[in-house]
């Protein structure tokens, strides 16, 4: 099994203690994986590209970039989510 990244481990870690004082030692991580995708769809809904594509090099509008960004972090927690699910 291939370890987990820093920040799945800090999600796993969080759940891994509230669950133990609920008076449970089990490992959900399936818990934590549905909640980090429920907040990516929640906090960072999926945006659809800009129609049209620009030239390499052209610049790109405040608005671009913060859609990108946006679509970045989504990414970023779906990862985590992902990868949560797959080392439950």
């Amino acid at each position: 099994m291939t370890e987990l990244s820093p920040a799945a481990i800090a999600v796993d870690d969080a759940l891994a203690a509230f669950i133990q004082l609920q008076g449970e030692i089990i490992r959900a991580r399936h818990l934590a994986a549905a909640a980090l995708r429920a907040a990516a769809d929640q906090v960072v809904p999926e945006e659809p590209a800009p129609k049209g594509m620009r030239p390499a090099g052209e610049v790109y509008s405040a608005r671009e970039i913060k859609r990108q960004q946006r679509q970045d972090i989504r990414a970023q927690l779906l990862a985590i989510a992902a990868e949560l699910k797959a080392h439950d």
